[in-house]
């Protein structure tokens, strides 16, 4: 009889501790709290405000660091143009390229680009409006969950957001629909400053209608390059964070016809080049590849063009 009690009260203890253990345990949005708290507190954050939108939180927290430049509020429905940067608070995980890290696209498909939730009803909630800059702080269960993002093995940190991991992003809203074109207009030509002040390039380049060029070697023909112009060139393309997506085949030239090269490149060989000119290009969006995403540019990528006209028939 006592062993028989005693395996009851021992059976009893275990259930009751592990009741005990099961109501403390932090469910996903708890856990996600305790560690954006903690994340704030080690890296001095400060003017964070927790989102709030429609009476319960998401467990977002947002600072606006840029205003806005409309009082209309996003929609769904509105086609915008966005850069971001974005690191995991393990810090494993960091991607700062916002040439590479650009969306363009509707609101209400922010999440179908494979971009977290949180995201997108941090654009909706709390960034709101176009021309805004934000810093959001996203709780990994409107992130990527427990399964993390990524390809490779969980080890291969630099491709691979690990799971249960909350993200730190800064995004910037350029534009809109209807008026996109003079607001990206305006980035791009930052964006354009940015860099080549970065590389030491401002003194070096005009800019004309937007397209900053500089002539790196006087040519020496006499004959004026026109629509109705061939020209034997070599040329290459890319990003301004380096990438190359476009090149002639080294060390050959190639036949082109002026009208179906870029807006900004035909214009630029115009006014700009003859038989034996080296011309670098920095062109705004707009004339180069707009809008429209092709393989190795993303969309309202502002692009840089080398071209060298080696001969010119009319």
């Amino acid at each position: 009889m006592k062993q028989t009690i005693f395996t009851l009260l021992l059976l009893s203890a275990i259930g009751l501790a592990s009741c005990r253990k099961h109501d403390n345990q932090p469910n996903i949005k708890q856990y996600d709290q305790q560690q954006i708290q903690s994340y704030i507190a080690a890296n001095g954050i400060t003017g964070m405000q927790k989102d709030t939108a429609g009476g319960d939180t998401t467990g977002m927290y947002y600072k606006i660091i840029l205003k806005p430049q409309t009082d209309t509020p996003l929609t769904y429905s509105d086609n915008i143009s966005f850069v971001f940067t974005l690191k995991s608070f393990d810090g494993h995980y960091s991607s700062t390229d916002t040439i590479a890290n650009h969306y363009q696209g509707y609101v209400g498909h922010i999440i179908s680009d494979l971009l977290p939730q949180g995201l997108e009803l941090a654009v909706l909630n709390d960034l709101k409006y176009v021309g805004t800059s934000m810093r959001i702080l996203i709780p990994s269960h409107l992130a990527y969950g427990v399964n993390g993002y990524g390809t490779g093995s969980i080890a291969n940190t630099s491709s691979r957001i690990a799971g249960n991991q909350c993200l730190d992003y800064y995004i910037h809203v350029i534009a809109s629909q209807p008026d996109n074109a003079k607001r990206q207009g305006a980035y791009d030509d930052q964006v354009i400053k940015n860099y080549m002040a970065a590389n030491s390039l401002s003194s070096l380049y005009t800019n004309d209608s937007g397209v900053y060029y500089h002539i790196q070697t006087q040519g020496t023909g006499t004959d004026p390059i026109t629509d109705n112009t061939t020209a034997e060139v070599t040329y290459n393309g890319r990003l301004l964070n380096g990438s190359v997506f476009n090149t002639s085949p080294s060390p050959d030239s190639v036949s082109i016809e002026i009208p179906n090269q870029l807006v900004g490149i035909q214009r630029m060989l115009k006014k700009h080049a003859v038989k034996g000119t080296v011309i670098s290009m920095i062109i705004p969006s707009a004339q180069a590849y707009g809008a429209g995403a092709i393989t190795g540019v993303p969309a309202n990528s502002c692009v840089r063009y080398e071209y060298t006209v080696q001969s010119v028939s009319p």
